[in-house]
């Protein structure tokens, strides 16, 4: 039971008080708060303040942490700086409206004060009050006014709760910014700062001492950027832009959740909720998110692409400002011009989509601009102005000097025009080819468009030692640009059985569509009847070559296997849940899985992929096409096909991953089961781990092992209600003690032969029932 004392407090007079055996959330100007475990309780049990010290520290200080949870965390401290050395401190408030904080024994000096009773508005029986957000307030205890005397709001350390901003209030010169801590068991101000530049377009520096770690990509009216932290099932955020108001806030999407967003002391900046079902925290977003975030990391007009190696390049019509350091992978020198700008000649502008916009942007005067072409003029007239961009927010913005901080983004970010000469832009005459191609493509996908020379040559004209597969969509050939890029090309075949909509589908799907586990299109390329695409090489090729080869197959440790399982899954997730369209795949498989260098799954062939609206759970189709061994029963019988569709398939392949085995032409000596049916009979027999192929146990963590064949095992059930989403798998396998729902026994095929082809179904042909049976196995 929490304890108030009631003092009648009197430095020089000896000290008198009562007790209540109450919770109370507020102190009046008689009443102080002792360090002797005694605290303030906001009203709804969620927040409390006393006094507290850092885990293995003497010290003391104020603060305030969430009530309801048994892990200690303190989302505020008041004498961060100044500790008390015991339990010496008395916190109170003055008659004129003063917090403060009061070393006993040290002559009752004052070591922290709030230096409210300065303020303007002057105190009348004030009151300090721990309300149900969060927020410590001094208030009239009168009620004669809705604002506050002082609020531990305005003076936010490391964390921001529901409700407190970061930003300014520029009429009262109000800054609201976060400060690491110096170490986790240290709350005084630490190295790192979070804080608004109101200068120009709005933006958030993370500096590490006066040096600039990481940008946010500016406020364009719209998002940061790419929006560091979009509104999700936990928190929803808000930006408020008005010439009184600049600032960020969060509100929890639910009562019940509570969530944190931290500046912590190594600089990192996460945005965490508590799970009870774990018992800690979660990290649910992450603002620096990659190498990409380092600000400037390319130097002067050098843009940033994570999905390229090396990771900086100089935009068309730039070089390296020094090539030999470039080389060696130090882009700090940045890029240059080609030719330089002169206004005296005709200049035009370049257009780059999906970045991140550079840092020190200006407002052109002309705020009202109605479009990117009045931009274009305005920038025009001033021979200092490199580049210009139109947004939301403030119409036309520009740039002059070198461009720093720029990258690019799978998705999202904004079109930065960069101003460039007149000989620059020069544009080739375009083909009837390339001229059919955009409209097959769709013009507004921006996607680059290869001739067939160019692809010809980077193939040495598609020869046999260049063929590194061959798909349902037709071969596949290695090649190498002029630029030295590597790249793949998926050649269509004429008895591929695909046509012209499976090559538009897959180009206009995956054009759209940009994470780390799904493989790039660079673009593509039409000549007469020949259709190809055009992808990012993977040199480890796909991961059926490694799961069902016995040599390989000991190249892929049980670390390699679950990082594996686990991109595959985040790569279905954004699939399913996050990006801008709603995708089915419909044929994934270990084929359709390429690994890149650090072998890293990125799922590909979108050929079969459909899209769903927001509202839409399951199609149909009479033409049944993707891969025996991977189609849910649900599909292959009857042509529904779900998000549902796709986690059968995802769960095959876990179950394929973990055992080497095939699920089709699976053979056991015991019995003419296939791999679904072995493994849920293990499961059964309570010996899941006889599952786990021979050349990763000594390798193999048990605990992850029997997440895994769990989630498979409940992704391949009959029914598709009993699975789980993709976002469930992927919640799962990132946690240490998961409680899971039992299995039930699981729908699977019942081979009529023991070969496996592994193929595709083209759809040439009707789906016969005699080419597959859907059995299920009754748990034994």
């Amino acid at each position: 039971m929490v304890i108030l004392l009631i003092i009648i407090f009197s430095i020089s007079s000896p000290v008198f008080f009562c007790q209540f055996s109450v919770a109370i959330d507020f102190l009046a100007p008689n009443q102080v708060l002792l360090d002797n475990g005694t605290t303030l309780v906001s009203a709804d049990q969620k927040f409390e303040l006393g006094f507290f010290s850092p885990f293995n520290v003497t010290k003391r200080y104020i603060g305030i942490w969430f009530k309801n949870i048994p892990e200690q965390t303190v989302v505020w401290v008041a004498n961060k700086n100044n500790p008390l050395i015991n339990s010496s401190g008395v916190l109170t408030i003055t008659p004129t409206g003063n917090v403060v904080i009061i070393d006993n024994r040290k002559n009752s000096s004052v070591i922290w004060t709030s230096n409210s009773s300065s303020f303007l508005t002057p105190a009348s029986n004030p009151i300090l009050q721990l309300l149900d957000n969060g927020n410590l307030v001094l208030r009239n205890g009168d009620n004669s006014s809705d604002s506050y005397l002082w609020q531990s709001f305005d003076y936010p350390c490391d964390t921001l709760i529901p409700g407190m901003k970061l930003g300014w209030n520029f009429r009262n010169n109000q800054e609201w910014y976060l400060t690491s801590w110096r170490n986790l068991q240290d709350p005084s101000t630490g190295a790192y700062t979070y804080r608004f530049d109101p200068r120009g377009l709005p933006q958030v520096f993370l500096r590490q001492g006066s040096v600039i770690q990481y940008r946010t990509g500016p406020w364009d009216g719209v998002q940061f950027g790419n929006a560091d932290l979009k509104a999700n099932t936990v928190f929803k955020p808000t930006f408020v832009y008005n010439p009184d108001n600049e600032y960020y806030s969060f509100q929890n999407t639910d009562d019940s959740i509570i969530s944190r967003f931290v500046l912590n002391q190594s600089g990192l900046i996460q945005h965490l909720t508590w799970s009870i079902t774990h018992k800690g925290w979660v990290i649910i977003g992450t603002v620096v998110s990659d190498a990409c975030d380092r600000y400037s990391l390319c130097g002067s007009y050098g843009i940033c692409n994570i999905n390229h190696n090396p990771y900086c390049s100089c935009p068309q019509g730039f070089t390296p400002r020094l090539p030999h350091d470039w080389e060696r992978m130090d882009w700090s020198g940045g890029c240059v011009r080609k030719k330089g700008l002169n206004c005296s000649q005709p200049e035009g502008f370049r257009k780059f989509s999906r970045v991140k916009l550079p840092d020190a942007a200006f407002f052109l005067e002309n705020k009202t601009a109605s479009n990117s072409l009045e931009c274009a003029e305005a920038c025009l007239r001033n021979c200092s102005c490199v580049a210009y961009a139109k947004t939301e927010v403030n119409g036309c913005v520009v740039w002059f000097g070198d461009l720093l901080d720029v990258r690019t983004y799978n998705e999202g970010g904004q079109d930065l025009y960069i101003r460039m000469p007149a000989s620059e832009l020069a544009e080739k005459q375009e083909t009837a080819t390339q001229k059919k191609t955009k409209k097959i493509v769709d013009e507004d996908l921006e996607l680059p468009l290869f001739d067939l020379v160019t692809v010809s040559n980077a193939t040495n004209d598609f020869s046999f030692t260049n063929k590194i597969g061959e798909g349902g969509f037709g071969p596949v050939y290695k090649g190498v640009l002029s630029s030295g890029q590597q790249i793949a090309v998926k050649k269509d075949s004429k008895d591929s059985g695909q046509g012209i909509e499976e090559f538009k589908n897959e180009v206009i799907l995956i054009a759209k569509l940009q994470h780390r586990n799904l493989v790039r299109l660079l673009g593509c390329c039409i000549h007469g009847e020949a259709r190809m695409l055009v992808y990012e090489y993977m040199p480890n090729r796909s991961l059926d070559l490694f799961i069902f080869n016995q040599a390989r197959g000991k190249l892929l440790d049980w670390k390699k296997r679950f990082n594996i399982i686990v991109g595959i899954a985040r790569g279905l997730l954004y699939l399913h849940r996050d990006s801008r369209l709603r995708i089915i795949h419909r044929d994934l498989k270990a084929s359709n899985i390429l690994l890149d260098s650090e072998m890293n799954p990125k799922i590909s062939d979108f050929g079969l992929a459909r899209t769903f609206g927001g509202d839409q759970y399951q199609d149909n189709t009479s033409r049944i096409m993707g891969t025996y061994g991977y189609m849910a029963p649900e599909y292959a019988v009857d042509g529904f096909f779900s998000v549902k569709s796709d986690v059968f398939s995802f769960g095959v392949l876990v179950l394929e991953i973990v055992s080497g085995e095939k699920n089709r032409g699976f053979c056991h000596p015991d019995h003419d089961l296939n791999l679904l049916g072995h493994a849920w009979r293990l499961w059964n027999e309570g010996d899941p781990l006889k599952l786990v192929d021979a050349y990763i146990e000594g390798s193999a963590s048990t605990s992850e092992v029997l997440r895994c064949i769990h989630a498979g095992l409940l992704c391949v059930q009959q029914r598709p209600d009993d699975r789980p989403t993709m976002s469930t798998v992927v919640l799962l396998l990132d946690s240490e003690n998961p409680t899971l729902p039992q299995p039930k026994q699981p729908a699977f095929y019942i081979e009529r032969t023991v070969t496996d082809t592994d193929s595709s179904s083209s759809g040439k042909e009707p789906h016969n029932s005699t080419d597959v049976t859907v059995s299920l196995l009754q748990g034994r």
